[in-house]
């Protein structure tokens, strides 16, 4: 998937180094965003591992995770974003993450990168919900939420261990609004399919009349 700007690449073994690099430059920057690590997890190793993993739960349809990359600088990774813990049968529902280089923030590239992997979801993998959980004081990734039409549906206290601290996190929601376009469009098709029946009826019924053999119509 890919824009002007940006491009979104399926999680592979052979990103480990670049994925690695992106976690030690971003080290600090993300500590109050995210559960504490161990120090191999910062190691090429550890990272190819966990993209083997994730591959895997690309082929098993549980989760799909992206590494965002600049067009114009296609080497280098600046963040990462994922589909995570789909759950198909009545629910059809995901969980959003994503994060992004320090030095790349507030230019516009997280906002495309959910905007991208939403329709993925809705359109691709047919998913009907799509929910984000935000720590209030991430002003930044709440705004990206709304502005790709996320909404509010409550707060979770202490809802996720954050740098050592449980933290409060913003439920923020979007449903499939094209699944309920079409759910509409098949109804106002039957809708007017009853319609032409019965006008069909009615004008069956009005030269009857006017032949003088008035009957009993039924739908059929």
């Amino acid at each position: 998937m890919k824009n002007q700007w940006i491009e979104l690449i399926p999680s592979e073994p052979e990103l480990a180094k670049e994925v690695a690099e992106y976690y030690r430059r971003n080290r600090e920057f993300l500590k109050a965003f995210e559960p504490e690590r161990e120090e191999n997890f910062f190691s090429e190793e550890y990272q190819r591992e966990l993209l083997k993993k994730e591959a895997d739960d690309r082929k098993q349809g549980t989760s799909y995770r992206f590494y965002i990359r600049l067009v114009e600088a296609p080497r280098e990774i600046i963040g990462v974003i994922g589909l995570n813990n789909i759950v198909r049968g009545a629910f059809q529902s995901s969980f959003l993450g994503g994060k992004l280089d320090n030095k790349y923030i507030n230019r516009g590239y997280m906002s495309m990168a959910v905007d991208m992997i939403v329709k993925y979801g809705f359109e691709e993998l047919k998913l009907h919900r799509i929910e984000g959980n935000v720590m209030p004081r991430n002003k930044a990734s709440l705004r990206v939420m709304e502005k790709n039409g996320f909404v509010c549906e409550g707060l979770s206290r202490h809802y996720l261990k954050i740098n050592g601290v449980w933290e409060d996190h913003v439920h923020m929601v979007r449903l499939n609004e094209g699944e309920q376009e079409n759910r509409l469009g098949a109804f106002e098709k039957m809708l007017e399919s009853v319609r032409s029946q019965y006008d069909t009826t009615v004008k069956k019924m009005d030269q009857l009349k006017a032949e003088g053999k008035e009957k009993t119509v039924t739908y059929r």
